[in-house]
């Protein structure tokens, strides 16, 4: 089953160990490249492995590489686009929704350009409990350096035009019926 621009569907992060890690019920499809998928949503059910059930605050852009260890959430708010970097296995839709595996490290980017690297002592923890191959280790810090440089770069989805761009398509999706 493929995905289709204006489609409904759930994103799924999982761990290591196979568990399920966050559910994000409902988003919808913007665009879908030979790469990637970008989705978005707004005020949308989390759920949580340990059960607890939150609502995201404002609109995000999802990107979801299907060959890159690591996928980015660009949260538009009104001091301006937050990015959340989540370094995770390549994303797949399955026909039932988005999924990866998610490895802990991330990085949030601010309005400013500013990064903070987040969750390295949660790495390490799972590492040892989950028994991360050392060849799993070698690509998820690959995965990091690689976010790092299109990061400092700047390069896509690092753009406020493609940020704004894919939110204008958003809201105009959702005024369709």
């Amino acid at each position: 089953m493929k995905l289709e621009v204006g489609q409904n569907i759930t994103i799924q992060s999982y761990k290591h160990d196979g568990t399920l890690h966050r559910t994000w019920l409902t988003s919808k499809v913007l665009a879908v490249h030979q790469d990637h998928f970008v989705v978005a949503n707004n005020r949308t059910w989390v759920v949580e492995a340990d059960g607890r059930r939150w609502f995201t605050r404002e609109p995000a852009i999802c990107f979801f590489y299907t060959n890159r260890w690591y996928n980015v959430i660009a949260m538009v708010r009104k001091t301006g686009i937050y990015y959340y970097c989540n370094i995770a296995s390549p994303s797949l839709y399955d026909g039932e929704a988005i999924k990866n595996i998610d490895y802990d490290l991330d990085v949030k980017v601010f309005p400013d350009g500013n990064e903070l690297i987040l969750d390295e002592d949660e790495y390490i923890d799972h590492s040892v409990i989950m028994e991360y191959s050392d060849e799993l280790k070698e690509v998820i810090e690959l995965g990091m350096d690689n976010i790092l440089k299109v990061i400092h770069n700047g390069d896509y989805p690092f753009k406020e035009d493609v940020i704004q761009s894919y939110l204008e398509q958003y809201i105009s999706l959702n005024h369709q019926k």
